[in-house]
This record gives C-alpha cells, structure tokens and sequence, in this order.
C-alpha cells in the first residue's frame, strides 16, 4: 500500500466537504462548475449537437463532485487512483462511469471527449513539474477544444501559516531541509502533499499551452477561521458563503487561502 492509499483509507474527504469550512469550498467551486457546464451546454444547443454535457472527474475520490453532477443530469466519467474509494464511489450505484487510473496516463480515455475535466485531488500529490504537466497534458488531450480544465493545488502559504507556524515546527521544518530561505515548502514523493505559489501555477499554464478562462480561490479565508464559521447560525453562515464567492477572484487574495483553482482553455 502506497503513503497516499494508506492515508485516504484513513481520510474522509466526504466529511471534509461536509464540514463548515468544506462547504464553502464546495459551494463555490460548484458555483463555477455549474456555470461552466450551463456555458456548455448552450454551445452544444447552438450547434444543434444531443446529448448531455460530458464531464471528466480526475482524482474522484469517492464522489463528492461526481455525484452530484450526475444527479443533476450532467454524462460524469469519474478517474480515481486509490481503490478504496473507487470501491466506496462504485458502491453508490450511481450514473457515473468509474475507471481505476493515473491522471499522468489516461490511454484508456479517448481524445477530445469531455466538455469539462475537473483535476481535484492529482496535482495535490504530483510532486515534479514533469508530473504535473503529463496531468495537465493528459487532461488537455481528452478535453474538447474549447472544453475547460479545472486545475486544483494547495498553496503554500497556507500550508506554512496553518502547519509550520500554526504548530510551532517551523525551526525543525527548516532543520529538515522542508522550508527554503524564501519560506517556500520543498516536498519529495515521499510526502503527501505538493504545496505551490501563485508563480508556480502560472509556469504550468504557461507550459501546458492552455489559456486562463479565470482563477479563484474556493475557500478563501475559510480554513483559517474554522472555529468562527462552526460557530454561526445558519443565517451567517449562509452569507460567509457568498462572501467566500463574492471574493474568490479578488488578486490580492489568490494564494492565500489553502487552495486555488485555474481555469483553463483549451
């Protein structure tokens, strides 16, 4: 068993999306897919095409954006590599079409069949620049032109803030060789996640030749005040969600919630 299979067998990302601080990531990345999607489909209406809008999910996990994306009527292929939560998605008997795979080797897949390729989840744990691109190549290569690529990564700031000050291990990351004096985290594959900068996601758009549709951070503040948002009623919390979605865009906020998202075109 691999670090990352042993660590979502003990992970449930379906709680994590659950949680307070979890919704309003899901809230507003589904926001923007849905949008999408909508875009989508009046193209598709336009051009006389049938059927409904195709959407790729790599790194599905156990569903969480999957399935409700197919119960809302949209064609869902979902990609995971660990196979316990295929196991918990295959389960769900749901109308979602499940492959056991890599988001660097999708062979399996043919070209340009998706209006919509999500990656939430691969580009957390690909540690090299030729990793993240084969993904990003991949992605592109099944994705329709003109189809659109949802890019996920955890930053780096948050993960500095949160863990290595947050904790008070700052002075033994450092010592381990983790942080650099820029205070940017140095991971290897032996480590879970693969922490980036704003500079970073836009060398890999640069790289993988797509074009920037929009970027956004889905949580924004919302990691960092936990403890506060499980504290409102309903009523508040409701407008911390669509504050979250007021300012997901803002620039001078990109990077430093604890995960950002680009939105790319093929």
């Amino acid at each position: 068993m691999t670090n990352l299979e042993a660590y979502y067998k003990k992970f449930d990302e379906e709680h994590r999306l659950k949680s307070r601080h979890g919704q309003v990531e899901f809230f507003v990345s589904m926001k923007n897919i849905l949008d999408a999607a909508q875009k989508a489909k009046n193209k598709k209406d336009g051009q006389g095409e049938t059927g409904p809008v195709k959407i790729l999910d790599l790194g599905a996990a156990t569903g969480a954006y999957s399935v409700p994306l197919s119960r809302q009527g949209f064609d869902v292929t979902a990609v995971e590599l660990v196979k316990s939560n295929l196991e918990k998605l295959r389960a769900k008997h749901e109308k979602v079409k499940c492959w056991s795979g890599d988001a660097r080797d999708l062979h399996f897949l043919d070209d340009e069949s998706f209006d919509i390729t999500l990656i939430f989840g691969p580009l957390y744990h690909l540690h090299s620049e030729e990793d993240k691109l084969k993904a990003l190549s991949e992605a592109k290569r099944v994705t329709k032109k003109g189809g659109l690529i949802f890019c996920a990564y955890v930053m780096n700031e948050y993960a500095v803030i949160q863990y290595c000050f947050g904790q008070n291990k700052i002075k033994e990351n450092i010592k381990a060789g983790q942080i650099d004096k820029s205070f940017r985290t140095i991971s290897s594959d032996g480590d879970l996640y693969s922490y980036v900068r704003l500079d970073e996601v836009n060398r890999l758009k640069e790289k993988s030749g797509l074009e920037r549709v929009k970027i956004f951070s889905p949580d924004g503040p919302a990691d960092y005040i936990r403890r506060e948002i499980n504290s409102f009623d309903d009523e508040t919390f409701e407008l911390f969600k669509n504050y979250a979605l007021e300012i997901s865009e803002r620039p001078e906020l990109l990077g430093a919630g604890s995960h950002l998202v680009d939105v790319l075109k093929k």
